[in-house]
């Protein structure tokens, strides 16, 4: 049933080869070739998104000369099915499947990096490479402006911290309540916090001070900024009759309503790590590791591609990867024959056209990108 698939496949798609200038491939054969991917091909992958985006950024994609990049760093559990899928384990979501990490641009949604992890990987595992990594590839992409790495309690590592602060790179790392950090939040004056608006029907303070770890020459000093929150006088308060607490480190010069503001906003990541898993990252479909870190390296691809249509061809504000992919990109068409010339038909009422001429006329006006 699947050759004869396949050959129907190919037989349909003879003309639509020469219209669109590259050979469509049958589901099977894109698993065929997916499986013969070793580690060494994904990190080929990994390079050809660098120079992407590096070629996107400076086809006016990046970030201003004197613009702040803010990158957030996440990781993900990704689901498979099936009991024989090489690497894939329960992790600490209770979910079969794998655990890569994920580095975005806070504003675009783009994903700067990605690296696929066995699904018993741990949040932190692998990061200080794959931040370096992360780094490097801003780096030749031209980025100018101070660089800010968001992170939540699961990235927490003083060796993290020490790594962006030798790069010269700023950090807002949410910590863990460990005993000595309840200990540091107890200590703040009253008098000290600030009241936010922050929850309906609660009550939000923020407030900070100076928490300091270590001994001898290793002793630290960090700005601690802690945001506590409370439920109204209502009946479900008697729940929670005391402030809940979340504090976080950062080297900023925010004020302190204004950095636990910023901190927050890092949850755009999970925005972004959304539009990833609905632009094919929802499952991996291979019993292979590495195939499977291809297609992670495939769909990060897919969706910067996605992303920069919107940053370069579009005019307005950022719209979801969702919404230009269904009005620009998965644009329904006819292929038909003229006298011998395959012609693919558009719709001419398509609510969007003028939308996809002005993309595809900016796209088409770009220079080419040089060498690597």
């Amino acid at each position: 049933m699947r050759n004869r698939m396949d050959a129907y496949w190919r037989a349909a798609n003879g003309s639509t080869r020469k219209a669109l200038g590259f050979v469509p491939l049958a589901p099977s054969t894109i698993g065929t070739f997916l499986r013969s991917f070793k580690f060494g091909h994904v990190r080929q992958l990994d390079a050809v998104n660098s120079r992407l985006l590096a070629n996107a950024w400076a086809a006016g994609a990046g970030p201003k000369p004197d613009e702040e990049l803010v990158v957030d760093l996440d990781s993900t559990v990704t689901e498979v099915y099936g009991k024989q899928k090489q690497g894939a384990s329960y992790g600490y979501t209770g979910v079969l499947g794998y655990h890569p990490l994920i580095a975005t641009r806070a504003g675009t949604g783009e994903v700067l990096g990605s690296r696929m992890r066995k699904g018993a990987a741990g949040s932190s595992r692998g990061v200080l490479r794959f931040i370096g990594e992360v780094l490097a590839t801003i780096g030749r992409a031209g980025v100018c402006g101070p660089v800010t790495v968001r992170a939540d309690s699961g990235f927490w590592s003083w060796k993290l911290i020490d790594k962006l602060t030798k790069a010269g790179v700023g950090w807002s790392i949410t910590v863990r309540l460990v005993p000595k950090i309840k200990t540091t939040i107890a200590a703040i004056p009253e008098e000290a916090w600030t009241t936010i608006d922050y929850t309906r029907g609660g009550h939000a303070q923020v407030a900070e001070t100076i928490y300091t770890t270590g001994k001898g020459k290793q002793v630290r000093h960090v700005r601690l900024v802690v945001r506590r929150t409370r439920l109204a006088d209502t009946a479900q308060a008697a729940m929670w009759p005391t402030w809940r607490h979340h504090a976080f480190i950062c080297n900023n010069t925010l004020t302190t309503v204004e950095a636990d503001r910023f901190h927050r906003n890092h949850a755009v990541v999970e925005l972004a790590i959304r539009e990833l898993k609905d632009n094919g990252l929802e499952h991996c479909p291979s019993g292979s590791f590495a195939a499977n870190g291809a297609w992670l390296a495939c769909a990060v691809l897919a969706h910067n591609l996605t992303r920069w249509t919107g940053i370069i061809g579009l005019d307005g504000p950022i719209r979801t990867a969702r919404t230009i992919r269904n009005r620009i990109i998965a644009l329904a068409g006819a292929l038909v024959n003229r006298s011998g010339t395959p012609t693919l038909r558009l719709p001419t009422d398509w609510p969007w056209a003028h939308q996809f001429h002005a993309a595809l006329t900016t796209i088409r006006a770009l220079p080419t990108a040089g060498p690597p």
